[in-house]
């Protein structure tokens, strides 16, 4: 069963919808997704089925306000840990503070299943806008998301077709234009260190296309690594002592992010590379935390506060006027990172 067709999304899924793709009664259906009732297994498995194929959440707020939908903003996020998303949310609440809107916060943990279920119990409040991080989700939880009746704004990428709308930056063209800058100045051996893959989808994009610039003046990744969990500066340092032990000849290191990033360029200054000479580093997000390192870590900006800001005003402005969608160029707001050279790569 595909789920619906964007064009039908203003109007939300009924238990009506269900009974009629599931082949029983609405009775039947309401005692199954309440858990309630005696149903059989099969019944129960096809109305389960039916449901999440089309995308229904069941209303927690039904009969309790006359307009069946509250002033909250679901934001969905990988982490709250990672210092990119509270700027996401700062931007966010920057606007939303001027409107009766709210923001209300659930965790993925940059797992597809995990982002299901904080779909599922976050649109069950029936709240008047999603904004989610990625384009990526999975078929159950995109199903959800077009059949929702409501403005969705997917953030921080925008290499995709998004369901609704979406602002963000390329992360191909990231990884590219640091990929271009770094031959630009003259390097040669080059790694990369990433983290979270093959979970951060953002990540990965950033590295197709530093790649495919490096393929493009016919050099090639030297060798990468990648880890997940633990601490970020701990871990870029026990990364780049592997990489480096490795490969003694590699002449650039490109991370994932800042902060492994970060743990790489103090176990180099601790080691006497000469920086940006011997060796070069950058990596990812412009985190103004790092300012106070040695030295300035090459990296780019990815816009975080501005995509935050404009996702809260798409987000604000449908809710004003429902009946209004944005046209088909509007649907993409796509923001430019700037790159900064800091003190750990050469100038061309």
């Amino acid at each position: 069963m595909a789920p619906p067709n964007r064009k039908h999304a203003h109007r939300p899924l009924t238990l009506r919808d269900v009974s009629e793709a599931s082949g029983v009664s609405e009775m039947t259906v309401s005692r199954v997704l309440r858990n309630s009732g005696d149903v059989s297994a099969g019944t129960r498995a096809r109305v389960l089925e039916a449901a999440r194929t089309l995308g229904y959440v069941p209303n927690k707020i039904a009969g309790a306000l006359a307009s069946q939908r509250v002033n909250l903003v679901a934001v969905v996020i990988p982490s709250l840990s990672n210092m990119v998303f509270p700027e996401v949310l700062t931007g966010m609440t920057e606007v939303l503070d001027q409107t009766d809107l709210q923001p209300v916060v659930g965790v993925t943990h940059y797992s597809l299943e995990r982002e299901e279920k904080v779909l599922y119990e976050m649109l069950s409040w029936r709240p008047s806008g999603v904004i989610v991080a990625g384009l990526e989700h999975s078929d159950a939880s995109r199903a959800m998301l077009t059949s929702a009746g409501i403005p969705v704004v997917e953030i921080m990428d925008i290499d995709g077709t998004p369901i609704d709308s979406a602002v963000g930056i390329s992360h191909r063209r990231a990884g590219r234009e640091m990929a271009e800058e770094i031959i630009a100045a003259g390097y040669r051996n080059i790694a990369f260190l990433g983290t979270k893959m093959p979970l951060d989808f953002r990540a990965q994009k950033r590295l197709q296309g530093f790649t495919e610039a490096l393929e493009k003046a016919g050099l090639g990744v030297v060798d990468r690594e990648f880890y997940s969990g633990g601490s970020a500066l701990a871990k870029g340092r026990e990364m780049t002592a592997a990489i480096l032990g490795r490969n003694p000849d590699l002449d650039f290191i490109y991370y994932s992010n800042d902060m492994i990033g970060a743990g790489g360029l103090l176990y180099c200054l601790e080691h006497g590379y000469d920086i940006p000479g011997q060796i070069g580093l950058a990596g990812f997000n412009g985190v103004e935390l790092l300012d106070g390192l040695p030295r300035q870590l090459a990296t780019m900006d990815a816009c975080r506060a501005e995509i935050g800001r404009r996702a809260a005003r798409i987000i604000a402005a449908r809710v004003e006027r429902p009946e209004a969608e944005p046209a088909d160029p509007d649907r993409v707001s796509v923001l430019l990172p700037r790159l900064s050279p800091g003190d750990t790569l050469r100038r061309p």
